[in-house]
């Protein structure tokens, strides 16, 4: 059963959602939070698996309460939803480890979709925005805002695992950078593992943000 944690400063949006999600067998809502402090109070007393997470809320928002629960809570994933077009807190929050993002627009089979792909561990982008996102890392990465990673784990990347690391700085799925190195998946996700062990890093959408930073996804091309 995945357990929930809803938090959006609109109580139609909580309620609605609530409904929709509890519909589904393996899923369960166990708190609805109007804001950050709330998420924080909440997910003291029963920690979910994941949480779906509005940008804009008062009092705490939810790029500030995505960096405190990463923090705590590191094994809690987190999806952003936002109807807002906010680049830099798109930005903030993926730095900060939530593992994707969508409009609140999307229809429940993507929001479902999505829950599901994040909790088998892989991240989530809405393909309206992807774009967007892509030109905001070129951006921050002239920017004096850098991903932390390990300086010795950078010279220890192989070959193939920059080359994977490249492919995913520009947003392909394993299986697409498996058909442009010519590998297996498997290879794929031994390659990427060991590239975000290496470089102390949570996940795939820091490692793109790693990538663009460092410009590992010009140099390659």
């Amino acid at each position: 059963m995945i357990k929930i944690l809803i938090a959006d400063d609109q109580e139609l949006i909580r309620e609605s959602l609530k409904i929709i999600l509890d519909m589904n067998a393996d899923m369960e809502v166990i708190g609805l939070a109007e804001n950050g402090h709330k998420v924080l109070e909440l997910i003291r007393k029963n920690i979910p698996d994941i949480i779906l997470m509005d940008i804009r809320m008062p009092e705490l928002d939810g790029v500030l309460c995505t960096k405190n629960v990463k923090e705590k809570y590191p094994d809690v994933k987190i999806i952003i939803l936002t109807t807002f077009d906010d680049d830099e807190y798109v930005y903030y929050a993926l730095k900060y480890g939530a593992s994707g993002y969508l409009l609140k627009g999307c229809s429940v089979q993507e929001l479902t979709a999505a829950i599901h792909t994040v909790m088998a561990g892989s991240s989530i982008l809405n393909k309206n925005i992807i774009t967007t996102v892509v030109k905001l890392f070129n951006q921050m990465a002239q920017a004096n805002i850098t991903m932390e990673v390990d300086a010795d784990g950078v010279k220890e990347l192989t070959f193939t695992e920059k080359k994977i690391a490249h492919w995913v700085g520009k947003g392909l799925s394993n299986k697409e950078i498996a058909q442009k190195l010519f590998l297996s998946e498997g290879t794929v996700r031994n390659g990427l593992s060991s590239a975000l062990s290496k470089l102390n890093l949570r996940d795939r959408t820091q490692l793109a943000i790693w990538v663009v930073q460092t410009g590992l996804s010009v140099k390659m091309d």
